[in-house]
């Protein structure tokens, strides 16, 4: 089922600060810690039930190692932004988005945050039962109760929509994309496309390739439509919006947020 909403949202502005104030609102649950984990570029904010941050530092440099090795090798695989062909030799997480990137028709470099989110978040679920991985927008889940993920397309007013995920439906992974917001190269002008799937590489892929479809709101129904097609692939579900429009479908529970 969708559902296709024109009561006025906030008017589109576009907004580039590096600071991730939308991460104050992430509230760890009893039993567990919240700590971030920063690598080079890469910036993760983690709950889990205890504090891992030295171990996944370490399997984060390790991930980012393959990737930059495959990299210096294959300079077409960073470079992209049409599918790339790989082998079956090739890192398990360099063979994963390169398969998200050719189902959703974008360059692989699209699933990275989503890639390096369920690779620590896989890697360390038997540590921490309950973890939950934000990289840039991009969150991978593994959790023993509900959870609500938060939409933030307006930064200056903050999120008021959130999607309920039910507890035993995880691993479940919430990829954004946005023309507004940060410096990530979008082909569109969209404020958000939020991809629901269980893997979290084709999930960031599909947000960014919903995203580049977005370019007015007369692309709300096409993006549906792409995104219905997707489900094939894995998508549960998708929301995005475009200044007075927006539109949710699948496997989406919308809540308000206080």
């Amino acid at each position: 089922m969708s559902l296709i909403l024109l009561e006025p949202l906030a008017v589109k502005a576009r907004h580039f600060s590096t600071a991730r104030t939308y991460r104050d609102s992430v509230r760890p649950q009893k039993g567990e810690v919240r700590f971030q984990v920063a690598v080079e570029q890469t910036d993760l904010l983690i709950v889990a039930e205890k504090d891992l941050q030295v171990e996944i530092a370490s399997h984060v440099s390790q991930v980012r190692g393959e990737i930059k090795n495959w990299i210096m090798f294959h300079p077409e695989f960073a470079e992209s932004l049409s599918p790339v062909e790989v082998p079956d030799t090739a890192p398990d997480i360099i063979r994963a988005m390169a398969i998200a990137g050719a189902a959703c028709d974008v360059g692989p470099m699209a699933a990275v945050a989503g890639a390096v989110a369920q690779s620590v978040g896989d890697r360390f679920a038997a540590d921490s039962p309950d973890i939950l991985v934000e990289n840039g927008g991009d969150t991978y889940l593994h959790s023993t109760r509900e959870r609500v993920v938060a939409l933030l397309s307006e930064p200056d007013s903050g999120a008021m929509l959130g999607l309920r995920i039910e507890a035993g439906s995880f691993p479940v992974a919430i990829c954004a994309s946005s023309g507004t917001i940060g410096h990530s190269l979008s082909l569109g002008s969209g404020d958000l496309v939020a991809v629901r799937a269980k893997d979290a590489r084709l999930a960031d892929a599909a947000a960014t390739a919903l995203c580049n479809m977005l370019k007015s709101e007369a692309d709300i129904n096409r993006v549906l439509k792409r995104a219905k097609e997707l489900a094939g692939a894995g998508l549960d579900g998708i929301f995005a919006q475009y200044n007075q429009k927006i539109v949710a479908w699948g496997e989406l529970e919308l809540v308000a947020l206080d």
